[in-house]
Order: structure tokens, then sequence, then C-alpha cells
């Protein structure tokens, strides 16, 4: 496999670790989508990611910025490579792990803001509501934590946190995802459904 943790961080992050943020807008880049994006992902990052559902790439665990691409891969790229289909959301159980391990070492704090951001949302993509409630309380921290500059920056990723948040709280899960999972939707849930948010997929 010829993609490397770097490799992940430069492409998803461009220079955002070495400044705290990164200096061009990569808005499009991370919640634009498009068959372009998922294309580009596929073809360059899809191998690890295969390799990265499979269980494997442990060695990329071992230090936080290594961690971090790896919880990209699992977190982010899966929705690119598999966008509309169950396994999209395959990598979310061993991301989420990846991420309760790291809080409890305290090891989000030695990333820059943007790789917290990029850190915390394994909890926002949880259908549970304790780490959903996680989720939103690591974002509010942040934004205290975070330079004032980039505080504004920050209340995004809070509003969508909190409304990630609201959703599983209300269902106990994302009725986006019920049809490419083979759940069966409540009569609530599909009532939602008709105007609620499908996040891309």
């Amino acid at each position: 496999m010829r993609e490397q943790p770097h490799d992940v961080l430069d492409f998803w992050l461009g220079d955002g670790l070495s400044l705290g943020w990164p200096s061009d807008d990569r808005g499009s880049l991370w919640f634009g989508g498009g068959p372009g994006l998922d294309d580009t992902v596929r073809q360059r990052f899809g191998e690890a990611v295969e390799k990265a559902l499979g269980g494997g790439l442990t060695d990329w665990e071992q230090t936080i910025s290594d961690r971090l691409a790896l919880i990209i891969l699992l977190d982010q790229f899966t929705r690119n490579v598999y966008r509309g289909s169950a396994r999209a959301f395959a990598g979310d159980g061993r991301s989420q792990r990846l991420v309760m391990q790291g809080l409890a070492l305290e090891l989000d704090k030695e990333l820059p803001v943007i790789g917290r951001v990029f850190f915390y949302m394994p909890l926002m993509h949880a259908e549970s509501p304790a780490l959903q409630d996680e989720c939103v309380i690591k974002f509010e921290e942040l934004q205290r934590e975070s330079p004032f500059p980039l505080r504004d920056k920050l209340q995004g990723n809070i509003d969508a946190a909190r409304q990630h948040a609201e959703i599983v709280g209300r269902f106990g899960r994302f009725p986006h995802r019920n049809a490419v999972l083979g759940r069966e939707s409540t009569p609530e849930e599909k009532a939602f459904l008709q105007n609620g948010p499908r996040f891309g997929q």
C-alpha cells in the first residue's frame, strides 16, 4: 500500500496541522462531497480504507497524528468511498473506539484545533446518546480553548453537534440510515425523513 498517514493528513487538512487551521477554504472538500471527490478519494485511498475496515493498519494507532489519519480513513473517507451504501458506516465502531481511547489518555490535547475537530467527528456520527453528548461537550470545550479568531469557525461544528445529538436523542439512531442498513422506519421517522437532513448519505 502506497499511502501513509501523512498522505491522508496532507490531503484532508492541508497545512492545518502546522498552522492550527488550514490557510485555504476546505469546506467544499470536507462537506461538499460529489462524485468527483468521491472518485478521487476512492482511487487514492480506497486500498487504505479497506485495510482499516478489515482491522488492519494497527501501526497507525501508535502516535496521535497517525491515529488521526486512521480515524479520518474510518470516519470520513468511508463516506466518500461507499456513499449511499451500508458500508459508508462500517468504520464507525472502530473510529469511535479509537477516539474514546484517545480521550481517556487526553491525546486530543496534543493536536492543533483542526486536528481536534476531526478527532471528535466520529462521536458526531455515533448512534449513541452518550457519545453524542460527549461530542457536544468536546466541541464546546474546544471552542473555549481555541484562539479567538477560530471561535467563529468552530460555531458551525457546535451547531452540527447539537443537531446530531438532538436527532439521536429523539430516535436513538439516525433515521436517514435506515434504508441502506435494512432497518424499518417508524411512522415518526418516516415523517421526519420527509424534510429531515441526510448528511450527504
